[in-house]
């Protein structure tokens, strides 16, 4: 039977004399009940820390014990098996380093103190990644010692092998039975027939840390001879001496595990090309260019089977994505290891990594940006917030109970939208071919998007054609949100899931004289269609506004805060929330702020831009103050926080404040465009019929979802600098919305 695991992402990495603690980044270094939650999504074992940059910093014997021991023995009565690392993607303390040559025995000497601390402990991964890591540090030069030299690499590498080997000698004296479970990117490169060489020679390296521990790499090894050349002969044939072969085979496998390599380097981005001394060749994830599709996971883990014959785990599984796609590549994983261990293959277990979410691996842990993808639980929430993944965790481990409807579909990397660059046919070789994703019995039923010719229900229907999600985008002739008959036809009819309601009423100025109007649309038709949803149990999201606030205060406004609005719209938006929130059932709220976007020309980024690109003054308010919002970043966390089943009442604008005047400066400044045309006035200069709050900045006490204004300008100004804006037929005045 296959088991479930888990891990967070706990690496630390040294980037010149900079270590990144992703166990500080997450949180969890002051959160021991994170625990607690691990435990309850049913795992039975945890893959965790017990670094050794962690516990003895300074000098190799100087130990503090005091984090761990605690951390541990919870774990212990949880009943949560854990799984020990002793290095992940480290290079040591200061004081050594990967190419050290005390390196192994001072590992060696510090594996033994953890083993005597904690001698119940049976499970071990004394280094995580060793190929990997000595590839980031000593051949491409991201990670400390930062080089980018075949022989570094190739010491680094068995410096790390003949530490383990050591390591697992005196862990073993300690506790005979200890396990050494073995982790190691694996993937299979792929490419055009003039990098075959390069090819060959990638897809024999893959398997070196297993091969090394194993003792297989002999005179007779393929590489062997390459290896020797460096002066290296006698640490290998010490190495083959004394094998070490892993319990189980630890096998991380990304969706970019996979590579294609091709000669054509006119093909790619210059970002893509490199070679190696004597050919220029792009490389390239395989997944986005090779056709057929390459063998992916199930690929790897039957290559792995097939030369090793030894025990497999999945011990990383993450796909950093939107959030049914992550579901998605966890559930395919899991379905992949219980049809192999059907069929023979001693799969033991799969792991879902990074349950904490990671941060900053789009750099390669390089730089501090900011960038986090989201695991089984948000930790942007205080207390971190469950994630549908850690309701899929919990329902794989109970064997029962029906996926999300959302997730049902198949991912990215089996749609045609997986292919990034011009199809490229991968000349045969000895990887398994990839089996086709089949979908699945049932019925996959669409979420019901309501306002179809509005910014806000085409950005959505946009988005769930992009992420795989079946939709029904409804006009007004489908479904009425002012008739309950027609909602409830409608909901039975589609099936549906669930509901996001993006119709209404938008035009404030215009809802001052027709008050009656605008409250049928937003309060009248959210209410109706919050009691239909709640009547069958399906989740509800709508959209409120900054203008349910009347800017009294001086510090933006949060969830709780209680709303006064000071005209008929944001009267309208507040009546909306008490009448979807008091229907019972399981309503999300979105009050956001100051929509833009590159794919509306009515909004008030492209009014500045076509201004100025035009050679015009544009006047704008120097007085409001709002949260502008990007609308493919609320859609896109719309969705996410639909999938993760969140309710209430949630505050969604891309963080900072700005007054329309300064959105306009930073505009044109991410355009390019001449700011000296910007002219700040007061908001009382454009005679609004409505009243509009001096001071209504968003902000949350449910953690920040969308990124930073900055990111969502320059995002803006990315699209729009390649596709342009429509021009709309009557542009609306700078700063109303």
């Amino acid at each position: 039977m296959v088991e479930l695991w888990g891990g967070h992402e706990c690496t630390v990495n040294r980037v010149g004399d900079v270590f990144h603690d992703q166990t500080v980044r997450s949180g969890h270094q002051h959160r021991p009940d994170d625990l607690d939650r691990f435990a309850a999504l049913g795992l039975s074992a945890l893959r965790y820390p017990v670094l050794w940059e962690r516990i003895a910093p300074q000098t190799p014997q100087d130990y503090d014990w005091s984090w761990t021991d605690a951390r541990l023995a919870r774990l212990r009565d949880l009943g949560l098996r854990p799984i020990v690392g002793l290095l992940h993607h480290g290079s040591g303390p200061a004081y050594t380093s990967l190419l050290d040559p005390g390196f192994p025995q001072m590992f060696a000497a510090y594996a033994r103190a953890v083993a005597e601390r904690y001698p119940w402990i049976e499970a071990w991964t004394p280094i995580n990644e060793p190929l990997t890591t000595a590839r980031f540090s000593a051949l491409y030069g991201h990670w400390y010692p930062h080089l980018r030299d075949e022989q570094a690499f190739w010491q680094a590498l068995l410096n790390q092998i003949e530490a383990t080997q050591l390591a697992m000698a005196e862990i073993r004296a300690v506790n005979p039975r200890a396990q050494l479970i073995q982790t190691e990117d694996l993937g299979h490169t792929y490419g055009t027939r003039p990098v075959g060489h390069q090819v060959a020679f990638d897809n024999a390296r893959r398997w070196m840390t297993w091969d090394l521990l194993c003792g297989r790499v002999t005179p007779e090894h393929f590489l062997h001879g390459r290896v020797e050349a460096f002066g290296l002969a006698a640490r290998l044939a010490a190495i083959a001496e004394r094998p070490t072969p892993p319990d189980v085979l630890g096998v991380n496998h990304y969706l970019t595990s996979d590579r294609f390599l091709d000669h054509r380097t006119g093909a790619y981005p210059p970002e893509r090309r490199g070679g190696n001394d004597y050919l220029a060749y792009a490389d390239v994830e395989a997944i986005r260019v090779a056709t057929p599709a390459p063998g992916g996971l199930e690929g790897v883990l039957e290559e792995a089977w097939a030369r090793y014959g030894l025990p497999l785990a999945v011990t990383e599984c993450h796909n950093g994505c939107t959030r049914e796609e992550q579901v998605r590549w966890l559930r395919e994983a899991w379905d992949i290891a219980e049809r192999l261990s059907r069929r023979g293959v001693d799969v033991r277990a799969v792991t879902a990594w990074a349950l904490l979410g990671s941060h900053d691996w789009q750099s390669l842990l390089t730089r501090d940006e900011g960038c986090y993808e989201v695991g089984a639980f948000d930790v942007r929430a205080e207390p971190p917030r469950p994630t549908a993944i850690a309701a899929e965790l919990r329902r794989l481990a109970d064997g029962a109970g029906e996926p999300h409807p959302a997730t049902r579909g198949p991912g990215w990397w089996r749609r045609d939208i997986r292919l990034e660059f011009q199809p490229v046919t991968r000349t045969p070789d000895i990887a398994p071919p990839r089996r086709e994703w089949r979908t699945p019995s049932g019925e996959i039923r669409p979420v019901l998007i309501t306002g179809a010719t509005g910014t806000l229900g085409q950005a959505l229907a946009h988005a769930c054609e992009l992420r795989g999600i079946a939709y029904r985008l409804t006009s007004r002739q489908e479904l009425a949100i002012d008739d309950p008959e027609s909602i409830g036809r409608c909901l039975d009819a589609s099936h549906a899931w669930g509901v996001i309601n993006a119709a209404g009423w938008v035009r404030v100025d215009e809802a001052e004289a027709d008050r009656t109007g605008c409250f049928a649309a937003n309060a009248l038709g959210a209410g109706n269609l919050a009691l239909a949803c709640a009547a069958r149990d399906l989740p509800f999201v709508t959209f409120s506004s900054d203008l349910v606030f009347d800017g009294r205060t001086n510090r933006p406004y949060v969830e709780s805060d209680a709303p006064a609005p000071l005209n008929a719209y944001g009267a309208s938006k507040a009546e909306a929330e008490r009448r979807v929130l008091a229907a019972g059932g399981r309503p999300l709220v979105i009050r956001t702020a100051a929509f833009f976007s590159p794919h509306d020309p009515y909004n008030f980024a492209a009014h500045v831009r076509r201004t100025l690109a035009a050679g015009e003054v544009l006047e704008a308010a120097e007085d409001l103050v709002v949260s502008p919002t990007y609308v493919p970043h609320l859609v896109e966390a719309t969705l996410d926080l639909m999938v993760d089943g969140d309710t209430g009442v949630r505050h969604l604008a891309n963080a900072g404040q700005v007054s329309w005047a300064e959105f306009a400066l930073r505009l044109a400044q991410a355009l390019d465009l001449d700011a000296a045309l910007v002219r700040p006035v007061p908001g009382a200069s454009f005679g609004w019929p409505a009243a509009r709050p001096a001071y209504a900045p968003l902000a949350t006490e449910r953690g920040q979802v969308l990124p930073s204004l900055e990111q969502a300008i320059g995002r803006f100004a990315a699209q729009v600098g390649a596709a342009g804006v429509l021009h709309p037929e009557g542009a609306t005045a700078a700063g109303l919305r």
